[in-house]
């Protein structure tokens, strides 16, 4: 079983306790705004711990997906500031169907922007 129906679960949630048990020790997280990939569990439990708090708007919802034996393809919108904010995760997971990589894409430039700002103010407070 793939680690998608989790993954939901927690964004749903909000409680990323459980983002430990999905994670490969090592997992690479690439962030939209971040010019290097960050490496390890540590890294990406902390990125996405982060990101629920600043994507944790009741206006998230994933619109789209594409899943097939290891890929995912998860698109996303939400309303920040007033921004409409379109996104896709892709996500990968190994035979351990732990998640092994985590790749964000976000557009428009001002969301972008805005999520920049708000990531980096939330990653200093965790």
């Amino acid at each position: 079983m793939n680690p998608i129906k989790e993954w939901h679960e927690i964004v749903k949630s909000g409680n990323t306790e459980n983002l430990s048990s999905i994670i490969d020790s090592d997992c690479i997280f690439y962030s939209p705004v971040v010019f290097t990939p960050q490496k390890g569990k540590e890294l990406t439990i902390k990125y996405l711990s982060a990101a629920a708090l600043v994507f944790g708007d009741d206006s998230f919802k994933y619109i789209k997906e594409v899943i097939n034996e290891k890929n995912a393809c998860l698109e996303f919108e939400l309303k920040l500031n007033g921004i409409e904010i379109n996104g896709v995760d892709l996500i990968s997971w190994n035979d351990k169907n732990k998640i092994s990589e985590f790749k964000v894409l976000i557009r428009p430039l001002k969301g972008v922007q805005l999520i920049h700002e708000l990531m980096g103010g939330t990653l200093e407070r965790i």
